[in-house]
């Protein structure tokens, strides 16, 4: 079972604070994807803080975007 993002916002560092549908927040590290494929163009704060919901997970402007399961998986809960 996964859990959709309902809310997401660019924090400090290239992380990203996310709520889940079961009303959890976590925080996910961006960093260790900044030099991977279509994610290097978010190395670019303006482009980062581009991230918005799309259907049940994240997306940026560029079209670059994480599985729900992958984005509660790799989080670390606050």
């Amino acid at each position: 079972m996964y859990l959709a993002v309902k809310k997401v916002e660019p924090i400090n560092n290239f992380k990203l604070l996310l709520t889940f549908e079961n009303g959890e927040k976590r925080k996910f590290d961006m960093n260790p994807y900044l030099n991977q494929g279509i994610f290097k163009e978010l190395r670019n704060v303006d482009k980062f803080n581009t991230v918005h919901l799309s259907f049940d997970t994240i997306e940026w402007d560029n079209e670059a975007d994480f599985d729900p399961e992958t984005l509660y998986a790799l989080s670390e809960k606050i």
